[in-house]
């Protein structure tokens, strides 16, 4: 029997009660059908990058997406029936293909849009969920649509990338409001210079992995679901009261022309200012510094960030929520301020 800790990036988790791997599209589908017919409590695990099961693992169908392909379409093509923007490159990917690997595929390509986020884990169909973002680029700048299984209808389409409800790392799939399976993405690419693109790829890498969030087999401090904690959004107003070299970056309006029928009320043109705050600031702050352990716990603040939790080699899920609940309980006692896990979390609680 495999523990899930053996397919997630910071190794803790029991076993699935099954646990079935789809290396195709077909046998994808196969799997969450028969899944969703049986009536089982299942879930997705792709790359295992963002994923934290519980020690006593997962009691149903853990579903693992291990589909493989890229494909390069021509200026203006795509599969979908979006409108792909002038001068860009369809490109359709399998849900199972590593994120890490597409990158470096488009920067031989020489398409751009996608080197920024290079180094980061996980697999592509589940880069839309959280809409992945690093460096001044996100997901939804080059993705156009997502081929979709419900899971109600068993019905396969795809969606437009405007539908998916996608924002700082969030979609319509982690609010619930999209349930099933994606089956392959498309994006559109720029055609560019390999070299200039694997110049920034390369930056990207060395400045990742300086924080320790590029895996690293041999290196326990890279053990870990990377970026731990989101970067809270506030109002103005709020970001003043906290100390002046607190970081800070102010949401740009919506400027998207809205247009409504005549007999719709106006809505109001405009809400409080919103900024973006740093959460390895706050931790660090907080007194939580890098490298922080609680005695006898298997669970650690990075050495290199404070935005990572890893497991040095012993911890158990139980271990990582504890650290998380500590490190929330500091930022908010200091900064009135409740943190937000980024990764997924099955049968636990932060």
């Amino acid at each position: 029997m495999t523990n899930l800790s053996e397919l997630t990036t910071i190794r803790v988790g029991g076993p699935a009660r099954l646990l079935v791997t789809a290396t195709t599209r077909d046998e994808l589908i196969t799997a969450a059908v028969d899944t969703w017919d049986s009536n089982e409590p299942w879930v997705l695990l792709g790359g295992g990058s963002n994923t934290i099961f519980a020690d006593d693992g997962f009691d149903g169908t853990v579903i693992h997406v291990a589909s493989r392909g890229i494909e390069r379409l021509g200026v203006g093509e795509g599969s979908s029936g979006v409108a792909l923007p002038a001068g860009r490159v369809g490109v359709i990917v399998q849900a199972g293909e590593p994120w890490d690997e597409l990158v470096q595929w488009s920067i031989q390509q020489g398409l751009a849009g996608l080197e920024s986020l290079s180094g980061i884990p996980g697999s592509t169909g589940a880069a839309p969920v959280q809409n992945i973002g690093a460096y001044g680029q996100e997901l939804s700048q080059t993705l156009v649509a997502v081929e979709f299984l419900d899971a109600y209808t068993e019905a396969i389409t795809w969606i437009p990338a405007r539908d998916l409800e996608l924002g700082y790392r969030d979609s319509a799939f982690k609010q619930g409001n999209l349930h099933g399976v994606i089956l392959s993405v498309e994006l559109a690419l720029t055609p560019s210079d390999p070299a200039e693109l694997a110049a920034v790829r390369a930056d990207v890498l060395a400045q990742r992995s300086a924080k320790g969030m590029v895996l690293d087999p041999t290196d326990p401090d890279t053990f870990s679901c990377g970026s731990f904690f989101v970067n809270p959004i506030v109002t103005e107003n709020f970001a003043r009261n906290l100390p002046e070299d607190a970081p800070r970056w102010l949401i740009a309006d919506d400027d998207t022309p809205r247009v409504l029928s005549l007999d719709q009320d106006v809505p109001p043109l405009a809400g409080p200012a919103m900024v973006k705050l740093s959460a390895a600031w706050l931790i660090e702050n907080a007194g939580v510094k890098k490298g922080y352990r609680v005695v006898g716990s298997g669970a650690a603040i990075s050495s290199k960030h404070t935005l990572a939790i890893t497991n040095t080699g012993t911890a158990t899920a139980a271990d990582v929520v504890g650290l998380a609940n500590y490190v929330q309980a500091m930022v908010q006692s200091n900064f009135g301020i409740l943190l937000q896990p980024e990764p997924n979390l099955h049968d636990l609680e932060i």
